[in-house]
């Protein structure tokens, strides 16, 4: 017997985890006496494809990358002393947990194209708008000149004196997750320190 594979011909999911079948169960198409069948077939594997982008998506959204919205003050405080120290500029970055551009704007500054650049350059600093809608750190954003209005995530780049260099007010990342790391890339050369390599 094939792993999967019953003696009656029937394929078995044993990934699937038991609850997140359909009703019905997933079929395969293929049984030994029969042959595929390619309608069930292509079924399943759209059923599947699914289940893959809706666990991607719900892990994405699991991502803690926004601190509690108390934290902005401080937070941005002591980037300006680490900045200061080490000769950076400061990526003051508005944004949510819940929303999707801003998880993939982190991805991308993390990626192996961008991190190296991000962490030579910049001290990131993540400013939580809000845990469920866009009501915290307003103030910071209008200091900052963040029209959080256009969208986020919204980024802003401050000198370690603490004044701004540049601020998004046009919403230019708020729809990141259809844009590529080599966006990001391109930002942040064009706003690293005079000089730096």
């Amino acid at each position: 017997m094939l792993r999967g594979v019953t003696e009656s011909g029937e394929v078995r999911w044993p990934c699937v985890p038991a609850g997140r079948l359909p009703a019905g169960g997933l079929e395969c198409g293929f049984n030994h006496h029969t042959g595929f069948d390619m309608r069930q077939t292509l079924k399943t594997l759209a059923y599947l494809a699914f289940a893959c982008a809706s666990a991607a998506g719900a892990l994405a959204g699991e991502r803690q990358i926004y601190p509690a919205p108390a934290a902005a003050q401080r937070d941005i405080a002591a980037a300006l002393q680490t900045a200061a120290a080490q000769h950076k500029r400061v990526i003051l970055d508005f944004g949510g947990n819940w929303c999707p551009d801003c998880q993939a704007l982190d991805i991308y500054f993390h990626d192996a194209a961008n991190k190296a650049l991000l962490e030579a350059n910049f001290v990131l600093v993540h400013v939580n708008i809000g845990l469920d809608k866009v009501d915290e750190n307003l103030d910071i954003a209008a200091r900052y000149e963040i029209p959080i209005v256009k969208g986020v995530p919204a980024l802003a780049v401050v000198g370690s004196d603490g004044k701004l260099i540049y601020s998004q007010k046009a919403g230019e990342f708020e729809s990141m997750r259809h844009m590529q790391a080599v966006d990001v890339t391109g930002f942040l050369e064009h706003w690293k320190p005079a000089g730096a390599g």
